[in-house]
């Protein structure tokens, strides 16, 4: 009876125990014996058409490494800072291998790379910088470099003589960097002067409206520097609104479809420089590197700050592109 007593115990406790090792390895968080890798995408919201064609090339390229590789991926939009560090709070809950951000703001967004950093995650940043050393690699265009040659392209078709305005982008790195370099290039020179700074916020509505308030208060503009062709079409409504004919010109950065169509139909639109969204899908690809455990090549990838006019618009239109 003892002997039958002991099988008993055996099989209970040998039952028990399978059925923990099976729980162990089917978990779904990550588990030790879980060897899926993830990618955490946070990205703001598709407020402008620069962004959503940012978005789409996000989600195509994680879908496709998904599909070659095997790595899976969580992609979140918010439509303020504090959104963006709540999804950024879950992504790290979630216990993901690497984060691709784009800060909305860079500044507000700072504090949260370094809690991602502190969390033994890594970090590729896009577009926007941070204020700290919290992300392995940074993927952008060359900002100050589409401000020095905006501010090349202004001496130029100016003469070194003009009343400027200016439409620039909400707080981060990237306003800052656009900024600073048409200042620069264009200080030099005592006859040009910015005459009107304003945010347009990187939306069309908004720079619709400021340059709206800004040709009332001025009776005189010879050109327009916008940060980004979005808002440069919302500063070419406004002007054609308002009958204005002392405009010469409107300049841009981005490489929108309806900018470039301006530019062929001999629009006010004269120049704009490449800065495109397709930028994610190499920080994508650098997060993919990175979870499979390589090392990046480097930490700073930047994209060129091309010059389009009409001249060689053709070679970077295409009728069928989403931005």
């Amino acid at each position: 009876m003892k002997k039958l007593l002991m099988l008993s115990l055996i099989t209970v406790f040998g039952l028990a125990g399978c059925g923990s090792n099976e729980e162990a390895g089917s978990s779904g968080g990550g588990g030790a014996e879980d060897d899926t890798l993830t990618i955490g995408i946070s990205l703001p919201s598709a407020t402008h058409g620069w962004m959503g064609a940012l978005i789409d090339s996000a989600e195509k390229q994680a879908q496709a490494l998904k599909e070659s590789d095997g790595i899976e991926y969580v992609m979140t939009n918010a439509a303020d800072p504090n959104k963006q560090a709540n999804d950024v709070d879950d992504l790290i809950a979630q216990d993901v291998d690497v984060i691709v951000m784009l800060p909305i703001e860079s500044a507000a967004l700072t504090p949260v790379g370094q809690k991602i950093k502190d969390a033994g995650i890594t970090l590729v940043i896009v577009d926007r910088e941070l204020e700290n050393d919290a992300a392995t690699v940074v993927v952008k265009g060359d900002n100050e470099g589409i401000g020095v040659n905006a501010g090349k392209y202004f001496i130029e078709q100016l003469q070194g003589k003009g009343k400027i305005v200016e439409i620039s982008g909400p707080p981060s790195s990237v306003t800052e960097q656009r900024g600073s370099g048409f200042k620069e290039a264009v200080e030099g020179q005592e006859g040009m002067e910015i005459i009107a700074s304003q945010s347009g916020d990187f939306s069309t509505e908004k720079s619709l409206e400021v340059m709206q308030n800004i040709l009332q208060a001025n009776p005189q503009i010879d050109a327009v520097f916008t940060q980004d062709d979005g808002m440069a079409l919302g500063v070419l409504q406004a002007i054609k609104e308002a009958g204005r004919t002392d405009i010469k010109f409107v300049t841009g950065a981005g490489g929108a479809k309806e900018v470039f169509e301006d530019m062929k139909n001999d629009g006010l639109m004269k120049a704009t420089f490449l800065y495109s969204p397709t930028m994610v899908e190499d920080a994508v690809k650098i997060a993919a590197d990175i979870a499979k455990g390589e090392e990046p090549a480097e930490p700073m990838v930047v994209k060129e700050a091309t010059q389009v006019t009409k001249e060689n618009v053709d070679e970077y239109y295409d009728p069928e592109s989403k931005f």
